[in-house]
């Protein structure tokens, strides 16, 4: 199911614009601080304006045509073991899948928040341009 979501994200529908992205279910804390992330995410990122997504969730961004795309409330990533050292971007730990290189997940309790971003962005600016919201929804 994992790998059909991540397959999915970023899948433009022509028709109309939009990019099918499966959304997550968080629950308790994790719900509320993806709604209050929502409100705080950037118009552009690496000069890519805000897009729609299919099924429209609160829990779920995309920007350009779906070259970068965020989920909110994502279980912890299967593949991270304990002892995997996190990128720390402005006070946000964020663990890179070895197996798959435009997928970063934030590690801010008490939710995960994925971003898939495409090569022809730069992650580390736009990770950083992430950082700032998700630290700001996050205990410190």
């Amino acid at each position: 199911m994992r790998v059909a979501a991540v397959s999915l994200l970023l899948l433009a529908l022509a028709a109309c614009g939009a990019v099918q992205v499966e959304p997550p279910a968080p629950q308790g804390e994790a719900a509320a601080a993806c709604q209050r992330l929502s409100g705080l995410l950037p118009r552009t990122l690496d000069g890519a304006g805000r897009g729609t997504s299919v099924p429209e969730s609160p829990y779920v961004a995309v920007w350009g045509d779906g070259e970068i795309a965020l989920r909110c409330g994502v279980p912890r990533p299967a593949r991270m073991a304990p002892t995997d050292q996190l990128q720390e971007i402005d006070g946000v730990g964020w663990f890179a899948d070895p197996d798959k290189p435009t997928l970063f997940t934030a590690v801010a309790a008490p939710l995960y928040v994925e971003a898939t971003i495409a090569g022809t962005h730069v992650a580390p600016q736009v990770l950083a341009d992430l950082s700032g919201p998700i630290s700001q929804v996050t205990p410190k």
